[in-house]
């Protein structure tokens, strides 16, 4: 019971994983901080695509699939257990990673130009708040 409890966690945390890839640029307008970390993410979403490396997520939740005595992810993993025919149709991958993709490359630019901002206030001594003129 333990293990298959672990199992179901680690496929809710890869689910959030993936929300996180996808979303996470968003996430640094507020905190810009957390850009760093949503890097990584995209970074290891690109390998993965690229080289078709077995996530430690998937791995894991396989071996506690193991030790409850149930079936492990397909071979080719997480995704095209999950998601893939689930979420969107088999043959629209491609398109789908493509939309990833503007997705993140949007959420960096509009990170990109709220940073310059916030810089630009920061050096000006602007408050932010909207400045009126004075009538004559």
């Amino acid at each position: 019971m333990v293990f298959h409890i672990l199992a179901q966690a680690t496929m809710v945390l890869h689910f959030a994983f993936l929300v996180y890839l996808v979303v996470g640029g968003f996430l640094a307008w507020r905190w810009p901080r957390t850009w760093f970390a949503h890097l990584a993410v995209v970074l290891w979403g690109l390998l993965n695509i690229v080289y078709p490396v077995v996530c430690p997520l998937t791995h894991l939740e396989n071996l506690f699939r193991d030790r409850a005595g149930e079936e492990g992810l397909a071979p080719s993993g997480f995704i095209d257990e999950y998601i893939t025919d689930v979420v969107y149709p088999g043959d629209q991958v491609i398109l789908v990673r493509w939309i990833v993709v503007a997705v993140v490359a949007i959420s960096w630019a509009g990170a990109a130009i709220l940073w310059r901002r916030r810089i630009r206030r920061r050096r000006t001594g602007e408050t932010g708040a909207p400045h009126r003129r004075a009538r004559r």
